[in-house]
């Protein structure tokens, strides 16, 4: 067997041999180059707290001891910010034995500061899925900056399949980056790519975004709409230096430009715990082919979602944040990242979700 992250072509396959199935049929749409695209069902419950099933207990059991209240989302609902909501999605897996699979949020979705987790039967872990899991998914989600409007059929989970152990190490990231450059000047390799935070743009002084804490809905269907102003304070700062506020939700950008090569996938990954009171939201996956060919030939940069915890903290300019953990690919996918796909996020700078507008 093959060891690898699953790439497209076979992730079609897990599809026709009933290993992902779903009761409306999983759309060409949702299978990304390593991933595949999780959708909302019809109905939400609203919850007293998160919770894991817990080994032999199945979900649906458990919510009867946390159900609060049930909504149809069939015409669209509102979910609240500060609320804990579970949501039945519409795919199921039957893995075969040595698949693993691993949920994250996509990139909109951590954009929004929407936690969103998968959780299944039997699960003593969030986004965890072992091999031979057969059964229903779910998502948790729990808006914390922003209400926002879903329905049915919406994407805010995805999912990664893996073969065997597929991560690589350290001396395997250096070769990697000897042979094709990993990221525009010094790579720091240490359990993963290490980037840091750029408070000190070429242009400007603008180096970030804070949410607003008092802002209307969002309809995660409307794309470009919403004034930027209503939703988000600009950061300005000309010392390359920005105070994170506890509790305070954060978008900034990373100095270094990053690519993913086309054979290869990788995931956003906390740093240390060590470093500050801080931590940055890893969204998700970083599909092959990020920054791969992106204009001007030097990467794209990774958009930061971060979230200052107990007390304020001082973050500098090229103080690493995070890492990216680099995985091989089972085999290359037959379409990357920025190439005939929709990928909104392709040679990126600092960028909001995809719901906002200039104004």
């Amino acid at each position: 067997m093959t060891t690898g992250v699953i790439p497209d072509h076979m992730i079609r396959a897990m599809i026709a041999a009933g290993a992902i199935a779903a009761d409306l049929p999983v759309t060409a749409e949702q299978v990304q180059p390593a991933s595949l695209d999780l959708r909302l069902g019809h109905v939400a419950y609203r919850v007293r707290a998160s919770f894991l099933a817990g080994k032999g207990r199945r979900v649906e059991s458990r919510l009867a001891e946390f159900e609060m209240h049930r909504m149809d989302l069939s015409d669209g609902a509102v979910l609240e910010k500060g609320c804990v909501y579970l949501v039945p999605l519409m795919e199921r897996l039957a893995l075969p034995a040595g698949v693993t699979a691993v949920a994250n949020a996509k990139s909109s979705t951590g954009r929004l500061d929407l936690l969103t987790r998968v959780i299944t039967d039997g699960g003593a872990e969030f986004d965890r899925i072992p091999e031979g899991y057969d059964g229903p998914l779910y998502a948790e989600i729990c808006p914390r900056s922003f209400s926002v409007l879903v329905r049915p059929g919406m994407r805010l989970n995805q999912i990664r399949f893996r073969q065997g152990h597929a991560v690589l190490t350290d001396a395997e990231l250096m070769r990697l980056h000897s042979e094709e450059p990993l990221v525009d000047g010094l790579a720091v390799i240490d359990g993963g790519l290490g980037f840091s935070v750029d408070l000190c743009p070429e242009a400007g002084d603008l180096v970030g975004y804070r949410a607003k804490p008092h802002t209307g809905v969002i309809d995660l269907d409307r794309i470009a709409h919403y004034p930027s102003s209503e939703f988000w304070e600009e950061l300005h700062t000309r010392d390359g230096r920005i105070i994170l506020d506890p509790g305070a939700f954060y978008i900034l950008v990373s100095r270094e430009a990053v690519t993913i090569p086309p054979d290869h996938a990788a995931e956003m990954a906390p740093y240390l715990a060590m470093v500050g009171e801080f931590r940055v939201h890893y969204a998700g996956f970083f599909d092959p082919g990020f920054g791969h060919g992106a204009a001007g030939g030097a990467g794209s940069r990774g958009v930061l979602e971060v979230r200052c915890h107990e007390a304020p903290f001082v973050l500098e300019h090229a103080q690493v944040v995070g890492r990216l953990v680099y995985e091989r690919m089972a085999a290359a996918p037959e379409r990357l990242y920025g190439a005939g796909i929709a990928s909104n996020y392709q040679g990126q700078g600092l960028k909001l979700a995809k719901h906002f507008r200039a104004g």
